[in-house]
């Protein structure tokens, strides 16, 4: 049975915020509000987590997660970023994009695209992934919470739990979520591409 906290969408108790961080930090897995829709996520290190995430969305070893780094400062530590790919992060984050880099060494390879070794990386703008990321100081793996046989992701909480409460060890309802992806853009060429246009602008990425 898993754990259903109640966050303020903008001012997320610090309690509930502590609490989250323990059981990531314990190997659980979570269900989390961003500024696109909701996810689910686990610590960065954990291979057992990672896997109940693929279980459960039914994904297969070819899947790439997305890397929820906290800042600017923390991308360059799992991802080498040049200079125009830099001034591109720092016009565009936070917000609603997922930016395709090279991974550094740091970066588990199971983590990586196995063949062009690259890693999605974002930035949120929401105040509760925000305060999760400050309290755990590390990365989250994320995965944008679509269920087998779905095509748009889940949108309220209380239908997730529902669907998840004996699958998951968190749920954080802080309200409707939207059902649009983010914007993914490629910046491992010298000209950025432009994968999938979604909730985030595509003025200024190529």
């Amino acid at each position: 049975m898993s754990q259903y906290f109640e966050s303020h969408p903008q001012i997320p108790q610090p309690r509930l915020i502590k609490h989250s961080v323990d059981i990531i930090r314990d190997g659980g897995v979570v269900v989390l509000p961003t500024d696109s829709s909701y996810a689910i996520a686990c610590h960065l290190d954990d291979r057992s987590a990672v896997e109940r995430i693929r279980r459960i969305r039914d994904l297969d070893k070819k899947h790439n997660f997305t890397m929820v780094c906290r800042d600017l400062s923390e991308i360059s530590t799992y991802a080498r970023v040049d200079n125009s790919a830099y001034r591109l992060l720092k016009a565009k984050t936070p917000g609603a994009y997922t930016f395709i880099l090279r991974a550094t060494a740091t970066v588990p390879r199971r983590l990586q695209h196995p063949k062009r070794k690259t890693i999605g990386i974002r930035v949120p703008d929401h105040p509760v992934v925000t305060a999760l990321l400050m309290e755990l100081a590390q990365p989250l793996m994320s995965s944008t919470l679509i269920l087998p046989g779905n095509e748009f992701p889940e949108t309220e909480a209380f239908d997730i739990r529902d669907k998840l409460e004996s699958q998951v060890d968190l749920i954080i309802d802080a309200g409707h979520c939207g059902v649009e992806f983010t914007t993914v853009v490629d910046l491992t060429e010298t000209v950025p591409q432009l994968i999938r246009h979604g909730k985030g602008s595509s003025e200024g990425l190529v």
